[in-house]
């Protein structure tokens, strides 16, 4: 159950008449601290205008009429108009109670299941995946697996770059200046190393490889054989190569459609926008005009090859026609935010109007001199070298501080903690920001971390190897639970803040309001363990009562930092 979308609907049926009923229960929000009330509404503020009364008569009406039931106290009012709620206790143990067997941990089916396509990783394939590359995945599969776990069908498309014109510059090398030994060796990396060197003639002004580039590119769309057969050499390795790094990170798709998938219905989107009238000529492109832009939506250039915008726009058509989704999310770096605009925009007057579209924008990871993370040699880093990095950081703390654990389960924890270091310290960013890439607090003990929190539910469950505690027999023999202390209380209604925490993510697509959810669950476990014993409980009655308390702090954390897409250890 969602306590704050209860007490919401509440708030809203107590509205007197003339009162806007939806602003009054969104107004209900989580306390800021805890001796004032659980939950706060701050909307008689606001509202009281409308029935030319004061905020403090209309919150005392409102008190008066609204029906909690059996889980608040009457709401207090208090400064110029506030509404204090306390959650009763004996309701909070009940609850709890309930949910030591619920495996959902209190997340109730949706009112209306939502088809959810999300388009996310999107690499080009013939280029060996970056740092680039982490935040648009991260976080595209930590909403992917919060919308599912709200109960709404989730549809993951990685729209792979198999068709651009970077394919040009490596057909172009491939011709010019390939190294068969090292094809042999490592197909990707002399692919790599191909196009960086067309890249860097290109960028050096060297016309001649740009010119030849562009004709091996359009060679490969007109269906050359030569070209395509070289495509399909290609393809096989460098798709090899991307899903290493997904089964790494523990990252899945549905659905991996590249461009090359939509390049037959190219020149059907752009027909259907002529004929429509959306679409004209402009010095010899096609254009779509928006109102509001000085940029024209370019869906075809004056040399008759289509672009970026064009796939775009038959990947939404595809993706209507077959999935009809409700919701449609692009996790894309920042800088892609006006293409999105005129997209969304193009899309909705082509007639896709009722998909509810959301660039979901992101910062950029930066190296300690505050620019995009780079080597010492220039070179953007590879995703595959970062990972074994923060793999050899993890092992290195844990071999410094668990030397008597079995060396091959160092590696094995040594691989869970650094790749969650890399993951966490991603996700638990505001993603409109910019951070600083730094190693030393990723895999720290202590502080806002996945080392943090994976090391707090293996501390949990020490607890009940060390009571000799089976927590699936006290599941099922569903103690009574009683919250006698201050940090009972506090931790009690963490745990019941979980449903809420993850609709609210899901809600403003950042995964950080999970994170800090994790992160304050974690220091209230802490607070508690240190004030009120639990296998040394004054009583069996308590002991079980903590050790559920415990038991249910642990799971909201596993499953929590499972949907950031990262694995707990049962020892650290």
């Amino acid at each position: 159950m969602n306590l704050l979308d209860r007490l919401r609907e509440s708030f809203a049926n107590a509205a007197p008449e003339g009162v806007d009923a939806a602003a009054l229960g969104n107004s209900v929000r989580p306390g800021t601290d805890a001796k004032f009330g659980d939950y706060q509404a701050n909307g008689c503020m606001a509202l009281a205008k409308s029935l030319g009364v004061s905020p403090r008569d209309l919150a005392a009406r409102v008190a008066e009429v609204v029906d909690l039931g059996d889980m608040a106290l009457k709401p207090e009012v208090a400064g110029p108009g506030f509404l204090n709620v306390r959650i009763r206790d004996d309701w909070i143990a009940r609850r709890l109670r309930e949910l030591l067997d619920d495996p959902t941990l209190g997340v109730a089916p949706p009112r209306r299941t939502r088809t959810v396509v999300i388009d996310f990783s999107s690499p080009n394939v013939a280029k060996p995946m970056h740092v680039g590359h982490i935040r648009s995945t991260v976080i595209g599969d930590c909403l992917a697996r919060l919308f599912e776990a709200l109960g709404h069908h989730v549809i993951r498309d990685n729209h792979l770059g198999d068709w651009g014109s970077q394919f040009g510059m490596i057909l172009w090398g491939w011709k010019n200046a390939r190294d068969d030994a090292a094809y042999a060796s490592s197909p990707v990396r002399e692919l790599a190393r191909l196009y960086r060197l067309a890249q860097s003639r290109i960028q050096g002004g060297d016309a001649g490889v740009e010119e030849a580039s562009r004709r091996e590119t359009a060679k490969l769309h007109a269906g050359d054989p030569e070209n395509r057969a070289l495509w399909q050499q290609f393809m096989p390795s460098c798709l090899e190569a991307i899903e290493a790094i997904y089964s790494r990170l523990g990252v899945r798709f549905d659905v991996r459609l590249g461009e090359s998938f939509y390049d037959p219905m190219l020149a059907g989107v752009v027909d259907d926008l002529t004929s429509r009238g959306f679409a004209v000529e402009s010095e010899g492109a096609t254009v779509v005009f928006v109102e509001g832009s000085k940029t024209p939506f370019m869906v075809r250039k004056s040399d008759g090859a289509f672009t970026y915008a064009t796939t775009d726009l038959a990947t939404i058509q595809y993706r209507v026609k077959t999935w009809n989704p409700d919701l449609m999310l692009y996790v894309v770096d920042h800088r892609q935010g006006d293409h999105f605009k005129l997209l969304f925009e193009v899309a909705r007057r082509w007639g896709f109007d009722r998909v509810d579209y959301r660039h979901v924008a992101f910062g950029t990871v930066l190296g300690a001199d505050r620019r995009p993370f780079k080597t010492r040699d220039g070179d953007v880093v590879g995703l595959e070298s970062l990972l074994d990095d923060a793999v050899s950081e993890a092992r290195a703390l844990i071999d410094a501080n668990s030397p008597d654990i079995d060396p091959d389960e160092r590696a094995r924890i040594a691989e869970t903690v650094g790749l969650a270091a890399i993951k966490y310290a991603d996700l638990s960013q505001n993603r409109l920001s910019d951070y600083v890439f730094d190693w030393k607090k990723m895999v720290a003990m202590n502080g806002n971390t996945g080392a943090y929190h994976q090391y707090a539910f293996a501390r949990i469950r020490s607890i009940f190897r060390k009571g000799e505690v089976d927590p699936y027999a006290l599941r099922s023999r569903r103690p009574e639970i009683t919250l006698g202390q201050p940090a009972e209380r506090a931790l009690a209604m963490q745990v019941l803040r979980f449903p809420e925490t993850l609709e609210l993510a899901a809600n403003e697509l950042k995964p950080n309001v999970l994170t800090d959810y994790l992160f304050e669950t974690a220091n209230r476990f802490s607070t508690f363990f240190e004030a009120c014993p639990v296998l040394k409980a004054e009583s069996a009655a308590l002991r079980d009562s903590r050790l559920a308390l415990s038991d249910l702090t642990a799971r909201v954390l596993e499953r929590g930092l499972g949907l950031l897409g990262i694995e707990v250890l049962e020892r650290m």
